[in-house]
C-alpha cells in the first residue's frame, strides 16, 4: 500500500509490515525543511497506528542521496539566514520531536544510505538499529564549514559509537567518512553495491518485520537506554521487559516452535 496523501516531501509505503519511509526531495539532495519534519511526524503517526499493521521501518532518499543536511534557505524562525538570529529554534521546534519519536519507536528501524548523509542527515542515518551503505555513500559532519556545532544529537551517537578521537576529527575538520571507513570503524553494519543497496535493505526489513516485534521493539529500547544506565538499573529494566515479551503470544508460539522443532511463526502480538 502507497501512501502519498498530503506527503510533498517524503514518501510512506505500508506493505507486509514493513513501512518504507522515502525522504524525497531529490532536486535538493533531499535536504530537510521544517515541512519535511512536519510530513515524517505525519507518517509516524500513521505507522504507529494501532491498525497500521507495520513492524518495522525502511528510511532512505529517492535519487542520489540520504539527506544533505538542513536545507539552509528554508525556516520558520524569522531567520535571514546570516547568522544573526536564533539558530537552535528549528532544532526544538521540529528535529527534537521528530528524533525523539525516531528513538520511541516500538519496532525496528532500518536506514539505507544512498549517497550523502550530511549535518542533520547523519543524525537521521544513525537513528537506525541497522544501517546499511551504498559503497559509493558517505557521511559528512558539515556544520563547521557554515560556522554551526553539530546537532541531531550527533554528538551523543558518535563519540558512542566510534569514540571520541573520531567523532572530534569528523566534526573539527568537516572531512568526509566513505562507506567502508564507516564499516571499518563499527559505525555502520553493511556496505553493499550500490544497485543492490533497495533490494539487501527490503530483504532485512522483511526479516525484522517478521520477527517478534513486540520483543525487538523492546531489544532496541533496551540498547537506547543502556547509555544511560548503571549496571544494576539495566539489570532491572531487562528484567521488567523480560516479564513484557514473556506475556506475548510470540514468546508462546517461540517455545512452541521450538518443542516441535520447527521454524516460529511470528505474529507481531
Amino acid at each position: 500500500m502507497s501512501e502519498k496523501g498530503d506527503f510533498e516531501c517524503i514518501r510512506l509505503a505500508i506493505s507486509s509490515g514493513v513501512a518504507v519511509l522515502t525522504l524525497s526531495r531529490p532536486e535538493v539532495l533531499n535536504a530537510t525543511s521544517p515541512a519535511m519534519v512536519r510530513e515524517l511526524l505525519l507518517a509516524l503517526d500513521r505507522i504507529d497506528a494501532a491498525d497500521s499493521g507495520v513492524r518495522c521501518v525502511l528510511m532512505t532518499g529517492a535519487g542520489r542521496a540520504f539527506c544533505a543536511g538542513a536545507d539552509l534557505r528554508t525556516g520558520e524562525s524569522g531567520a535571514d539566514n546570516t547568522g544573526r538570529h536564533d539558530a537552535g529554534y528549528d532544532l526544538e521546534v521540529y528535529y527534537h520531536p521528530l528524533l525523539r519519536r525516531l528513538r520511541g519507536l516500538p519496532m525496528p528501524l532500518v536506514t539505507a544510505v544512498n549517497g550523502a548523509a550530511a549535518g542533520v542527515g547523519v543524525s537521521l542515518a544513525l537513528m537506525g538499529d541497522l544501517i546499511l551503505c551504498a559503497r559509493s555513500s558517505y557521511f559528512f559532519q558539515a556544520f563547521r564549514h557554515v560556522g554551526l556545532v553539530p546537532d541531531g544529537g550527533s554528538t551523543w551517537l558518535l563519540p558512542r559509537l566510534i569514540g571520541r578521537a573520531r567523532a572530534m576529527e569528523l566534526s573539527l575538520l568537516g572531512e568526509r567518512l566513505q562507506a567502508e571507513t564507516a564499516l571499518q570503524w563499527g559505525l555502520v553494519n553493511r556496505v553493499c553495491d550500490d544497485d543492490a543497496l533497495a533490494d539487501e535493505a527490503g530483504d532485512m526489513a522483511d526479516r525484522l518485520a517478521q520477527g517478534p516485534t513486540l520483543a525487538l521493539g523492546l531489544t532496541r529500547r533496551l540498547y537506547w537506554e543502556s547509555a544511560q544506565h548503571g549496571y544494576e538499573d539495566q539489570l532491572n529494566l531487562e528484567r521488567r521487559f523480560q516479564r513484557q515479551a514473556g506475556a506475548t503470544e510470540d514468546f508462546a508460539e517461540g517455545v512452541m516452535a521450538f518443542r516441535e522443532k520447527r521454524a516460529p511463526r511470528f505474529v507481531g502480538r
